[in-house]
């Protein structure tokens, strides 16, 4: 292959289930830049000539696409060159855009080469009727021009006509089909490499993360009327996918945008980019301005609805709106002095209504800069076949498949819940493009934590602008015949020496230790796994002694109080695995009985406990809740580590009395009795 790649295992089964349609995507990269055509051609000619293992063929095919490449593309300077070949021999053959319209006065379809600048090519009804793209945009095309004589004599000719057309752009009807009998053969994991080659990128290159935020961009091409975000650092390629590897996206550089460009010209009724792409995204998004006032009205309403006015008429289209550009520092800097919609327009960057529209915020922060060694030199599908596919895509659903199996938690409100139904789709569609396929349940809630992330990122914003209807922001599911409602964070708002307003998933408790002679109150966080068995193991090796004893008494309280704790369950026929994890210079993990018992009880009951709580207090073998003599140092240690609830024993009541009216204004301290009343305050509602 190359001295820095071989061909691996995923290269041949590529090959074996694409016969035809896979292409060396380093191959392509060579012409990028070298011909006045976009990448796809220049693979499209790669895939026909270049498709296979052998070195040998891939150098031969290579020389025949060099050649066709300059022999068939026209140079800017050439165009009288191309007509004069016409001329001489009658006809010539070139690759171009081609586009097509009907001539009403003289009842014929005119076909326009714009690299010639000729707008009147004759062109017979049937191949129009053949290819109805032409009608609609055009496609690029491996053209048949003809000359002739006799009518370029007669007043008003047209000597040029098209004599034959090749669609670059695949336009096969069962490419799908192809598509998803081929995806049989490849696990999820190979697939997702697949798709991440066939756009050009390196997938062993790339941290899982960054692989997941590759394949949320491709959502928009395969979902109609999908609205995205995507902000970052320069350089992380946010806009290539738009530009070179479908003909089905425009991208649309930052100025003025106009609203007859974008959705409809009034004065002739000709439609806008969003009615003749799937895809129309706005590159440097900061610098877009549009040339009415109603502009972003009238965006606003068609990322609504698919829908626009023109006078009296309603128009629809299908068409995404995907917004990308950069900030200028790094997000945790953005997020300290305003928001993540802060690179938008002014227009834009504080309008909730639009961002409500926003199906998904994707954090281009987590795509590295783009350098030789992101790119992949192994095989990858064609990129129009795999344009095609997605653009047959576009007219299926996944969601009602899964449906049934999920369940979103009460914090989505309907715009919430139909734009992580979106995502989800999209990505379940790029993963199984075969109707027929069952889709697992890991697949399922790989794709559901995404979208809820994506959407989630966009509603902490609305709640940064300042407005109260969006302060819920606890995204969950529940998944399958699982009663566990698990919650999505968005990973730059989580904080390493903070804890964060989730909740956190069952079994798992924040509490402090209020220390002794020897140190001081820190914070800790008990996590708590359960099994078939009958102990309580702490899985800290070592162990330290008074978190031991913290444990033992906890695990007595389960077993005495197992009715009043968790009714019917029996605790003695579960195994608990337990491990403490210390967040400051404290390490014994002392009177830690209450927390670890609330730990203990919801894994057992499948429930989390409230978000942002802390649980303070130690047991005794009896039962009873050991006194906090230093309640004060633990309520700031709180409230320096981000709680928003503190849950306290009740004799510490008088001496919260000394915290300053400062502090306690930061916190909800809720007050307990019992560990009955501790647990029944701790859970979630």
């Amino acid at each position: 292959m190359t001295e820095t790649a071989a061909i691996d295992a995923l290269d041949v089964l590529l090959a074996e289930a694409f016969d035809g349609y896979v292409v060396r995507k380093d191959l392509a990269v060579k012409f990028k830049g070298q011909y006045p055509v976009p990448t796809y051609v220049g693979e499209f000619l790669l895939g026909r000539y270049c498709a296979s293992t052998d070195p040998e063929e891939i150098a031969e095919g290579l020389e025949v696409v060099q050649r066709l490449m300059s022999e068939r593309t026209v140079r800017a300077g050439t165009q009288e060159l191309f007509k004069a070949r016409a001329r001489e021999r009658g006809s010539v053959k070139l690759i171009d855009l081609v586009t097509a319209r009907l001539d009403a006065k003289t009842d014929a379809y005119l076909a326009e080469l714009p690299s010639l600048q000729l707008k009147d090519v004759r062109i017979s009804p049937e191949l129009v009727q053949e290819h109805e793209r032409l009608l609609t945009g055009g496609f690029y095309a491996e053209i048949e021009l003809e000359y002739d004589a006799f009518i370029a004599a007669e007043k008003n000719g047209r000597p040029f006509g098209v004599a034959g057309l090749r669609p670059i752009q695949l336009s096969k009807r069962t490419a799908l089909d192809e598509m998803a009998e081929g995806r049989k053969r490849f696990t999820t994991q190979q697939w997702k490499h697949v798709l991440l080659r066939s756009v050009g990128f390196e997938p062993e290159a790339l941290t899982q993360r960054a692989q997941d935020i590759l394949l949320l961009r491709m959502v928009p091409f395969v979902e109609r009327n999908y609205n995205a975000v995507e902000l970052g650092p320069r350089g992380t390629g946010k806009s290539h996918l738009f530009q070179q590897v479908s003909p089905y996206a425009h991208l649309v550089s930052g100025g003025k945008a106009s609203v007859a460009r974008m959705f409809v010209n009034n004065a002739n009724g000709q439609r806008g980019l969003v009615c003749q792409y799937d895809v129309v995204c706005f590159d440097e998004v900061s610098g877009v301005s549009f040339d009415q006032k109603d502009g972003v009205n009238i965006m606003k309403g068609y990322m609504e609805s698919g829908e626009f006015s023109r006078g009296r008429e309603s128009i629809r289209a299908d068409g995404g709106v995907i917004m990308v550009g950069n900030f200028d520092v790094d997000v945790a800097h953005q997020q300290r002095v305003g928001h993540l919609f802060g690179p938008m327009p002014p227009e834009m960057r504080d309008d909730t209504a639009l961002m409500d529209r926003i199906h998904a915020f994707i954090p281009g922060w987590d795509v590295p800069k783009l350098h030789a060694g992101l790119f992949t030199r192994h095989f990858g599908l064609v990129s129009d076949f795999l344009a095609e596919c997605w653009h047959q895509l576009r007219f299926e659903s996944r969601w009602n498949k899964v449906a049934a199996r999920l369940r979103f938690g009460g914090a989505l409100s309907g715009r919430d819940t139909t734009a992580v139904q979106r995502t989800v789709n999209g990505l379940l569609k790029l993963l199984y493009p075969g109707n027929d396929q069952e889709i697992v349940d890991e697949d399922l809630e790989w794709a559901v934590r995404l979208a809820l992330e994506c959407r989630r990122r966009v509603k902490e914003q609305q709640k940064r602008v300042g407005s109260a209807e969006f302060r819920n922001t606890h995204f969950s599911y529940q998944l399958g015949d699982d009663d566990i409602e698990k919650f999505v964070n968005t990973p730059e708002l989580q904080s390493d020496d903070a804890i964060g307003t989730d909740p956190l998933p069952p079994g798992q408790v924040w509490g402090i230790s209020p220390g002794g002679q020897d140190e001081h109150a820190g914070l800790y966080r008990i996590d708590v796994t359960e099994g078939p068995g009958s102990s309580v193991r702490v899985l800290n090796n070592p162990a330290p002694r008074p978190f031991v004893e913290s444990i033992k008494y906890a695990e007595q309280n389960l077993y005495a109080q197992a009715l009043q704790l968790v009714g019917e369950r029996d605790p003695r026929s579960h195994e608990f695995s337990v491990q403490l994890r210390a967040f400051d210079a404290s390490r014994g993990g002392a009177l830690l009985g209450v927390p670890a018992l609330l730990a203990l009880c919801s894994v057992l009951l499948g429930k989390s406990l409230k978000g942002g709580l802390i649980v303070v207090g130690g047991l005794n073998l009896g039962g009873g809740i050991d006194p906090l003599y230093n309640a004060v140092d633990v309520a700031e240690l709180a409230i320096e580590k981000r709680a928003t609830t503190l849950l306290v024993p009740v004799s510490a009541r008088r001496q919260l009395n000394d915290l300053s009216d400062e502090m306690i204004t930061k916190i909800n301290i809720l007050y307990y009795t019992d560990a009955r009343d501790a647990l029944l305050k701790a859970l979630m509602e």
